[in-house]
């Protein structure tokens, strides 16, 4: 390890060249020549968790059992799958003369409006799903097998739940050699950072909130104690509200927040992973690892002194995270076909806040409770 001036070592000097960078050689320079310290070294790690998936399309039709009631998930604001008044032994079957009838949460179901359908087959068809539509459906199936026999009855028992993607969002953390932890080059440091990331994102559509700060007394191997910055910051899908994140400020590590401006009213339907929300942030992720890799890049070439606050080569991790919406959970015991949705909560539980799952609460009596009472 190569002995620092007064007693910092430069953490593994890399000269990587981020070829075709679009982050401007001009903005890391001018941003390290403000403030920049000297790197103590740390391996990076990068953790992704699964991806959502979408279950609903125009083509599936689902059955139902006499033996168990069918579970049935519609994506809020979209158009929900055939739920058939049969099961899969009749599908195929000729019936003579059947009669259908649904009833829903507020009684029996009709197709009066333009959200819910009962088409000429019996099928249950819901064309912009809302929470209130969640809850038990029955089918009363009345026919005939053949002309000569006897009217047969079947009882037929759905739950139907909305559910939504979950936030996704990356969770950054890097750290920086630091000023002392009162000082107020910290925190001018740390405004200078936000203006930087802004800007790095702008064209994207992205915001970038700081809204965590940290600095600590590290003791180093042959360097005695040294002052550095935790940062951590989120770059979010546009689904990612500010709500779910509380601002603060002080003289403990940075967390920043990067999400859509596109903040449009209920989610837009994906045709697949790769949607536009999904591209612009991985793009920004990309210009975020590249920004810093070239502050790395910078500092190797410098023949001066580092300055006093600088980016800590290697520190920069990454993980991908999901959330669920107040009032939506994830549970793959109570969900097994749909265990990385988040499913809108059930009666006698809740979900206050950004959390992965519903909580329990007795006094809970509806679907999709963000508070217990």
């Amino acid at each position: 390890m190569e002995a620092l001036a007064p007693g910092r070592a430069l953490r593994g000097r890399r000269r990587t060249r981020a070829a075709g960078s679009p982050v401007s050689r001009a903005a890391v320079l001018l941003f390290l020549s403000a403030f920049l310290v000297r790197v103590p070294a740390s391996v990076g790690y990068l953790v992704r968790l699964p991806r959502g998936f979408r279950l609903t399309k125009d083509s599936v039709k689902i059955v139902g059992s006499t033996d168990f009631p069918v579970k049935v998930y519609v994506m809020l604001h979209q158009k929900s799958p055939h739920v058939l008044c049969i099961t899969q032994q009749l599908r195929n079957a000729e019936l003579i003369d059947p009669s259908f009838q649904w009833h829903g949460p507020k009684g029996k179901v009709v197709s009066e409006n333009s959200t819910t359908q009962i088409t000429s087959t019996g099928s249950l068809v819901f064309q912009n799903f809302q929470e209130r539509m969640s809850g038990i459906y029955t089918c009363f199936l009345e026919y005939k097998p053949t002309v000569e026999e006897t009217v047969k009855r079947l009882y037929l028992k759905y739950l139907i739940y909305a559910y939504r993607e979950p936030h996704y969002y990356y969770q950054f953390t890097a750290r920086y050699h630091a000023a002392p932890c009162n000082s107020i080059y910290n925190i001018s440091f740390e405004k200078k950072l936000l203006q930087i990331l802004s800007k790095l994102v702008l064209d994207l559509s992205c915001e970038i909130s700081l809204l965590k700060s940290e600095c600590h007394h590290v003791k180093m191997q042959k360097a005695g104690l040294q002052n550095e910055l935790f940062f951590t910051f989120s770059v979010a899908q546009e689904h990612l509200l500010k709500r779910l994140f509380f601002s603060r400020l002080n003289c403990l590590g940075t967390l920043i927040e990067v999400s859509s401006l596109d903040t449009e009213k209920g989610p837009k339907p994906c045709t697949d992973h790769n949607c536009e929300s999904s591209r612009r942030l991985a793009k920004a992720k990309n210009l975020i690892e590249r920004f810093f890799n070239q502050q790395v890049e910078v500092l190797g070439r410098r023949a001066e002194p580092l300055p006093a606050i600088y980016y800590i080569e290697g520190t920069l991790q990454m993980v991908w995270i999901n959330r669920c919406f107040p009032g939506y959970g994830m549970n793959d015991l109570q969900h097994p076909k749909c265990p990385e949705c988040c499913v809108i909560c059930s009666p006698g539980s809740y979900n206050p806040r950004d959390g992965i799952h519903c909580l329990r609460c007795n006094s809970s009596l509806v679907y999709g409770a963000k508070v217990c009472s």
